[in-house]
């Protein structure tokens, strides 16, 4: 499959090369060609290609993309006209190395004419590359709004099944007598997780500290439930609270730590969960006692892990990973790289 860079350069060269071409036919119709026209019209297509990939780095260190199009028309055709300013002293000195140049390149009218023209030709390039944004944007979040849709439904199933549910409510009703103290606090846990799996639906992405906060909650739950027989640990990165990550894909990942490797264990395990930030991207690991059987999970547990890559695909493209292995004889690694921006 052809990536977006190489499609990008085949339709960059490619677009201004029809150009160049076409301006070559349309000069052999009115006059003999000169070795000084075939290269004055290879080095201005060569100087389009370039200065409108320039202008295209601009506007994506801008994020001129994220713009609404009444604050986008407006740089746009400022941006434009500046290119065609910049190609009029372009093809002044052109005309002057290839001494081609005469007085009436000088008059305000050529001047005016060749601007004009050089403003149009890169308006209607930067009107293109946005219309094919806009429309892979939107399509993209089409088939965003339909996999949430369907993560929605799923996670009254999965993630948040009854089965965790049931097991919660049996936990706190036991401490109910023994501890009252400490069964409110597991209820308050338990509320604070059910809550939060409603913006599902709503937040493509949350903050860190939100996830991790819901990942202790859950994790308090359990050990409530397994007692002695799960441990838990953490160890996160100062640096980890900066990022934003899509709301339950830890918990999620957590749980199935649990559900398919410590509690099939008769002493229980261990869960722990460690972060690293190098490179702009924020590192999650999840290691959990017992061993992972790939491409052999229930429909439960398949869901969760299938349900992360769709979902990093659908929100990072290719910017984030996800990845599960067996690390030694008794331990699963799962790790989640999130970039700092989208």
């Amino acid at each position: 499959m052809i990536n977006k860079r190489r499609i990008y350069w085949i339709c960059q060269i490619g677009g201004w090369s029809i150009y160049g071409f076409s301006n070559l036919f349309l000069l052999s119709t009115a006059k003999t060609l000169t070795l000084s026209d075939i290269t004055g019209q290879i080095i201005s297509t060569a100087f389009y290609i370039l200065i409108t990939h320039f202008l295209r780095i601009l506007m994506i260190r801008r994020n001129w993309l994220g713009n609404s199009w009444p604050i986008l028309i407006p740089k746009v055709i400022f941006a434009t006209f500046l290119v065609g300013i910049i190609d009029y002293f372009f093809l002044l000195a052109l005309q002057y190395s290839l001494g081609t140049l005469m007085k009436s390149d000088f008059s305000f009218e050529t001047m005016s004419a060749n601007v004009l023209i050089s403003w149009t030709l890169t308006f209607i390039w930067a009107l293109i590359y946005f219309t094919f944004h806009y429309f892979e944007r939107y399509n993209k979040s089409l088939q965003f709004e339909a996999t949430i849709n369907e993560i929605e439904l799923n996670n009254l199933k999965s993630q948040l099944n009854p089965h965790f549910i049931f097991n919660a409510l049996n936990s706190i009703r036991a401490l109910v007598d023994e501890n009252p103290s400490k069964s409110k606090i597991a209820i308050t846990q338990l509320s604070n997780i059910l809550r939060y799996s409603l913006i599902l639906d709503k937040k493509k992405l949350i903050p860190f500290q939100d996830e991790l906060q819901t990942v202790k909650d859950y994790l308090a739950l359990e050990t409530i439930r397994f007692e002695e027989r799960l441990k838990t640990e953490f160890q996160i990165h100062p640096d980890s609270y900066l990022y934003m990550v899509p709301p339950m894909m830890i918990q999620t990942l957590v749980e199935n730590g649990i559900k398919h490797g410590v509690s099939n264990l008769k002493h229980g395990g261990h869960i722990k969960v460690t972060t690293e930030v190098k490179n702009n991207t924020l590192m999650v690991q999840i290691r959990n006692s017992g061993s992972y059987k790939n491409g052999v999970v229930s429909p439960n547990g398949g869901y969760g892990l299938q349900n992360t890559k769709r979902r990093l695909k659908l929100i990072y493209g290719s910017g984030a990973s996800f990845e599960i292995a067996n690390e030694g004889t008794n331990m699963v690694l799962t790790e989640l790289k999130f970039p700092e921006t989208i």
